[in-house]
């Protein structure tokens, strides 16, 4: 067996992660476009500090501007203006105004400005959006990001903190260091080294190596290892054979051995030698549940270990031990294969535990996209309950509340790669809950035109979803003129950008003392409101700060999510 040798050169890991990786670090010089630890190259060039993006600082002597559709816009408060890009961020990827390497470059530009001129604040800000906010691939750029550019301005302090807050995942710090070698090449400072080092100690344990060492991640587990060299963590002194283990298998998987003691690997070990013509028997007869769970084998490794396709009596047999995310994203699957009854019923139990809805910390969005995926009354209960409990922020806000959700063309932009959903979606599905929760509420979708969209007692949220449309531009001053009519307050889900013809504040027919707030969606960096009392804005597409607006009528100041 190998020695888990902590003086091993860098040059042989270098070596071999160019020889496995081609392109990945030739040079440094990639984009930080993350999916699942892969890094999709874009040249240096479109990073230079000195570029700026179109209209983000360009503006009027009272602070308007054009916004992308050559309305008026309002300019952010730079803070403003980077929370909101960091919750609506998906790194690499375009929205329907900005393309990724211009969204990119914005976020790393607002990153590296606050974390010299407010380290502090910028550290809150990474680790509530990767904790609260459920941002990973953002909050991993923005660390790399803070981390630069305080190494580059010779900043004592405060970036070790910076990578160890964004680092809750144990694929996460292999999906930094493909980060920073892609775009800084491979030399690591002492901060970062010892940040990673850090959440490896916290991290690395043996079921997450069963599940997160694989090839189809960029970084390994022993690379991550060889560019950071942690010790083991003090309470954990097993440690050390993993990270032996974990290097063999990169380097030696032929002649890999689980350390001694460690039952889930030498149960899996055991399990993997298993002869493939005895496999399906194995799993499907009496005790197969039990062996898989105890071997820490998941649902995506199955068929490639059965060689064969997942049947109900596979399914059936890794469902116990699947986690509520995987069985949200399959359930098209246990239709096809034809579970049982019983077997979906439980699966649907267990879709709409509140605790596992709240373990899982799944956006609201993904279980329209089930409901989509697998369309029937099967789960559609569940899905709905299960949605319920993920909007347990959404507040039951008294008197009368106007929701406006925007449908224009720029909404319907798929929020998430791999996904059908746009932020049309999400944005039909947080203005539903609101709505639906109000004492009394009037539900309206615009565009171009605007059309009350109707509510009728017991409706639920996944079939309220289905009555929204596809409205053309976005009008958002005739919207507000047409249904504003003395409510209380007024809610908007949008992105920001009203159509030319919007030649002022959109909200002027709604008097000061109103208070108006717009759930943006895309993060651009103009705004369709000024700033100023009883004018909110707020972010993302989580739940999360929905509980902020009983706390604003409360008359309580405000304050940024973490404070």
């Amino acid at each position: 067996m190998t020695r888990f040798n902590r003086q091993r050169t860098k040059s042989e890991a270098r070596a071999e992660i160019q020889a496995e990786i081609p392109g990945l670090t030739a040079g440094g010089a990639t984009s930080p476009l993350s999916v699942h630890g892969r890094w999709i190259p874009v040249s240096r060039q479109a990073f230079r500090p000195s570029v700026i993006a179109a209209g983000a600082r360009v503006g009027q002597p009272d602070g308007t501007t054009l916004n992308h559709q050559g309305g008026i816009g309002f300019l952010r408060e730079p803070r403003s203006e980077l929370f909101l890009l960091a919750v609506t961020h998906m790194a690499g990827q375009h929205t329907f105004y900005e393309s990724a390497g211009a969204r990119d470059m914005r976020f790393a530009q607002l990153v590296r400005r606050f974390a010299v001129e407010d380290p502090q604040w910028t550290i809150g800000l990474l680790r509530w959006l990767r904790s609260e906010a459920r941002i990973r691939t953002a909050a991993v750029v923005g660390a790399v990001e803070f981390v630069r550019a305080r190494t580059e301005a010779r900043a004592a302090g405060f970036s070790r903190q910076a990578v160890d807050a964004v680092l809750r995942r144990p694929d996460e710090p292999g999906e930094l260091l493909a980060h920073w070698t892609s775009r800084y090449g491979r030399r690591l400072p002492q901060p970062l080294r010892r940040g990673v080092a850090d959440a490896v100690r916290r991290l690395y344990t043996g079921r997450a190596l069963l599940k997160y060492d694989t090839p189809s991640y960029a970084f390994r587990f022993a690379d991550v290892l060889e560019l950071t060299h942690p010790a083991p963590a003090a309470d954990r002194p097993w440690q050390g054979g993993l990270f032996r283990y974990a290097l063999d298998r990169r380097h030696h998987p032929d002649r890999a051995v689980p350390p001694p003691g460690e039952q889930l690997l030498e149960a899996h070990h055991a399990l993997l030698d298993t002869p493939v013509d005895r496999r399906y028997a194995l799993v499907t007869g009496p005790g197969g549940a039990y062996r898989l769970a105890a071997a820490g084998m998941t649902w995506e490794a199955l068929a490639g270990w059965l060689q064969g396709p997942l049947d109900a009596a596979v399914w059936e047999a890794v469902i116990p031990s699947m986690g509520a995310m995987a069985l949200v994203r399959n359930l098209r699957n246990f239709d096809r294969a034809g579970i049982s009854d019983t077997a979906a019923a439980e699966v649907a139990r267990r879709i709409a535990d509140p605790a596992e809805v709240a373990r899982s910390r799944q956006f609201p969005f993904r279980f329209l996209a089930a409901h989509r995926a697998a369309p029937g009354p099967r789960w559609e209960q569940a899905l709905e309950t299960a949605l319920g409990h993920s909007l347990a922020n959404v507040p039951a806000l008294p008197g009368r509340t106007l929701v406006l959700v925007d449908r224009s063309g720029s909404m319907f932009w798929e929020s998430e790669k791999g996904t059908e959903l746009t932020r049309a979606d999400a944005a039909a599905v947080f203005g539903t809950a609101l709505a639906l929760r109000a004492e009394q509420a009037d539900l309206v979708e615009f565009g171009t035109g605007s059309h009350v969209v109707p509510l009728a007692p017991g409706d639920s949220v996944l079939r309220t979803v289905g009555r929204f449309h596809d409205l053309g531009g976005t009008a958002t001053a005739a919207a507000v003129a047409r249904h504003y009519s003395g409510h209380d307050r007024v809610v908007v889900v949008t992105d920001e950008q009203p159509h030319r013809s919007q030649t002022a504040d959109p909200f002027a027919p709604v008097p000061d003392e109103v208070p108006v707030y717009t759930w943006n969606l895309c993060g651009y960096a103009t705004g369709h409101t000024p700033t100023g009392p009883h004018r909110h804005t707020f972010g993302g597409l989580s739940d999360a700060a929905f509980r902020l607006v009983p706390l604003l009528e409360a008359g309580q100041r405000g304050r940024w999510p973490w404070e």
